[in-house]
């Protein structure tokens, strides 16, 4: 990008104002256009170098506006020379902010010594970039201000560690935001979900214990009423649980692994939880309780449902429930597990109507809460 080349886009006394425009309005408008040709257009070395020193007389223009005006042009642009991003990075927060958000030539290690040499507000646009790393997120949530942490919470691009949990946690604990954002996250640890139950409350304390795991001895103590608020689904627990075989033995010692807990499971399709609670209640090791599931034919359905102790009454329906998980599959595609679970429901309610009336309330309650999860997830990919 040579003078000559430049000059069917700009005249010469473009370059000239771009170097001594006497107002920064003029400098700020001739630098636009200049950036996004260095943006956008093929540069030979030679016309990199001659780019690269444009870039640098404007982030050094003593007007604030054309300093602007350069890091708004080049936010997105591997082009803008890292030495001149760090430089910017320093400069005021109209300047600082859009490179701190999306500038792709910061390092990790530039931005984890940027959090704790800056402002809350550059912090917070650090916090905001699409994609944070754990070793980021870490210090972030150790050292950076509130508003900030509040953001990397509330970024679905955020990778937190279990420490970057436990010391926004330790550090925040009765922050609204920051409460409400770990909630609302695809996966919180389970320690943290434990600690969290005792901290939030009203809505957001429905939102956790129906969205991720908890401890299976809380999740028991909450749905037999320990908090009287508490809404806790033992079978979207199950659906949760990283260690069913704990869940399950949990579930029996405290009498809640009943028949109905199980078939309303193999109805949404938590097939492990059902193997384990069969294997459970037993006695037999659950590899073979899976063989007579899945590939003993019906007379070894039938025998470990014998030898488990469930109603005879319900076989029927068991069996049909289990014929419908075999011929579904997950397809892969967004909301899947939802999709999935509504055909499971609707082809167990198709098959076998004397389900026992409490158990059918449920299966269409849930038949509801997941058209809606998937409509909803459709709604935000659209």
């Amino acid at each position: 990008m040579t003078v000559q080349s430049m000059r069917p886009e700009l005249s010469e006394n473009d370059i000239v104002r771009l170097m001594k425009g006497e107002t920064s309005e003029e400098r700020a408008t001739v630098a636009h256009r200049v950036c996004r040709r260095i943006a956008i257009d093929v540069l030979s070395e030679e016309e990199r170098g001659y780019a690269d020193e444009i870039i640098s007389i404007l982030a050094r223009d003593t007007a604030e506006l054309v300093r602007r005006t350069l890091s708004v042009t080049l936010r997105n642009s591997p082009r803008l020379p890292r030495e001149v991003a760090l430089q910017l990075a320093q400069d005021v927060e109209s300047v600082a902010i859009p490179l701190l958000e999306h500038s792709p030539v910061f390092t990790e290690e530039d931005l984890i010594e940027l959090v704790l040499a800056v402002s809350s507000a550059k912090q917070t646009a650090i916090a905001s970039r699409a994609t944070v790393s754990g070793a980021l997120a870490e210090v972030i949530c150790e050292y950076a201000g509130e508003n900030a942490v509040e953001a990397v919470t509330a970024n679905s691009g955020a990778e937190l560690t279990d420490k970057a949990f436990d010391d926004t946690i330790s550090r925040f604990p009765t922050n609204p935001s920051v409460q409400e954002a770990i909630v609302l996250r695809n996966h919180v640890p389970i320690h943290i979900a434990e600690k969290m139950v005792s901290l939030v409350s009203g809505e957001v304390f429905d939102m956790l214990i129906n969205r991720h795991e908890l401890p299976a001895q809380m999740a028991i103590d909450l749905a037999a009423g320990a908090r009287e608020r508490a809404t806790i689904d033992l079978v979207e627990q199950a659906g949760r649980t990283t260690d069913m075989p704990r869940f399950v033995q949990q579930l029996a010692l405290n009498g809640r692994l009943t028949h109905s807990l199980i078939m309303r499971a193999l109805c949404v399709g938590h097939m492990s939880f059902v193997e384990h609670a069969l294997a459970e209640l037993s006695g037999v090791p659950h590899t073979r309780v899976w063989l007579m599931i899945h590939d003993a034919g019906p007379l070894g359905l039938q025998a470990i449902f014998d030898r488990a102790g469930l109603h005879r009454k319900l076989l029927p329906a068991f069996r049909a429930a289990v014929k419908v998980f075999h011929e579904l599959e997950l397809d892969g595609e967004d909301n899947d597990r939802a999709r999935f679970r509504m055909r499971m429901i609707e082809r167990v309610l198709t098959q076998f109507q004397a389900i026992p009336k409490e158990d059918l309330d449920y299966l269409l309650e849930k038949l509801d809460a997941y058209a809606e999860q998937a409509k909803r997830r459709d709604e935000s990919a659209a």
